[in-house]
């Protein structure tokens, strides 16, 4: 096969889009392009793929990923539209890896994009719960943040994690993302007063006990987007691309009540260790990592799952600082889906711009030194579909 890697990168803000979902996309598909040298045009780009879970629910527009390619003007570009719940993005980026590792194509683009913020709240939590079972959960009203407080619960009996741990990852994401141009959130909050838990019922109450306002992360509007090459190909791009290592995917029981085990995210350990055995690599090799921080147990759990840490060790790693830009193992530099935010087709994508822009030193102000591997976790449903891609810089 092919090597491939990314070429160029773009990211709108994400927050509140005033424009249309196809505008929006195109934005970070412009400013990827023109980071990778490549003009907009026929011939240019040989296949499209949008990643996108509610552009025909939420706005009302199916078959983006056409829209995007007439918008752009990259006619007779092969596209296609991805939806893999918010694990959209990543398998978005899979696909275009395959294509170009095939060699049916010579360079991707691949845009990841939504705007959820056209509905309310309780809607858009209402349409994310759609992928859960329709008869064993979405009938009895379960939601992603219900499954998540019941997860939590059980992680806090089994390991010790307490509410003030799940604060420490907020924390310190919000702080990440004051440094994100990009980011939803830049503003911390009065952080000390939610750790310390003094008046914690007025401003940060409980969403799905344990879980607090602060634990959950924003509904946003955005799009992220990349463009993939072949490696043999370098010579034709101003910034030599970073390596797409490692890609790995797994599923789980579709019904979380089905699961063996309900602490283990088995999908995502098997994601990671498929994503590390293709590259060639070990846990103790990733310099930098983006896992899908949805809610703020997420990252403590997918990092001991992804083998960056003992399984009941990630909160413990996060009190002495180590998650932290400057800590042994950075995690969530960009702010995580907690700050940064989820525009849920958009995350995956994301998820390696911020890792693209870790490796070239572009991170400013919340830049790894040094960093060579990157571990992205892009987490579907509450674990029952995720990819894991790993990026490595070349020379």
């Amino acid at each position: 096969m092919r090597k491939v890697g990314i070429a160029g990168v773009g990211h709108t803000k994400f927050g509140r889009a005033e424009i249309p979902l196809v505008d929006v996309l195109a934005l970070a598909a412009l400013e990827a392009l023109d980071d990778a040298g490549v003009k907009t045009g026929k011939g240019n780009v040989d296949q499209v793929f949008v990643a996108s879970m509610g552009a025909g629910i939420l706005n009302r527009q199916s078959s983006v990923a056409s829209a995007l390619v007439d918008t752009l003007d990259l006619q007779p570009a092969m596209a296609e539209t991805i939806e893999n719940g918010p694990a959209s993005g990543a398998s978005a980026v899979k696909l275009g890896y395959m294509a170009i590792a095939s060699g049916m194509c010579d360079v991707a683009l691949v845009v990841g994009g939504e705007l959820m913020r056209v509905v309310t709240g309780w809607e858009a939590t209402d349409f994310v719960a759609t992928m859960l079972h329709p008869d064993a959960e979405y009938a009895y009203g379960l939601t992603l943040p219900a499954f998540a407080g019941m997860f939590t619960r059980l992680y806090m009996d089994k390991y010790g994690v307490t509410e003030k741990d799940l604060a420490m990852v907020a924390v310190k994401n919000h702080e990440h993302a004051m440094h994100n141009p990009v980011a939803h959130i830049q503003l911390v909050p009065n952080f000390h007063a939610i750790i310390e838990d003094e008046d914690a019922h007025v401003i940060n109450p409980y969403v799905a006990e344990p879980l607090r306002v602060y634990d959950v992360c924003p509904v946003s509007d955005g799009a992220a987007a990349l463009v993939l090459c072949a490696m043999d190909l370098v010579d034709r791009f101003p910034k030599k691309p970073v390596r797409i290592a490692g890609i790995g995917q797994a599923t789980d029981t579709h019904v979380v009540a089905e699961r063996e085990i309900p602490t283990d995210l088995l999908a995502v350990r098997l994601a990671a260790e498929r994503a590390y055995a293709m590259a060639g690599l070990k846990p103790e090799d990733i310099d930098v990592a983006e896992l899908h921080d949805a809610f703020t147990i997420l990252e403590i759990a997918i990092s001991e799952e992804a083998g960056l840490f003992p399984r009941g060790e990630g909160h413990l790693a996060a009190r002495r600082g180590d998650t932290r830009v400057g800590g042994k193992l950075p995690i969530n530099t960009s702010g995580g889906l907690k700050a940064k935010g989820h525009p849920l087709g958009a995350t995956g994508v994301s998820q390696i711009v911020e890792i693209v822009r870790q490796l070239r030193g572009e991170a400013n102000g919340r830049q790894v030194e040094g960093a060579k591997h990157g571990l992205a976790v892009n987490f579907g449903g509450f674990g029952n579909n995720v990819v894991a891609t790993i990026l490595s810089k070349e020379g």
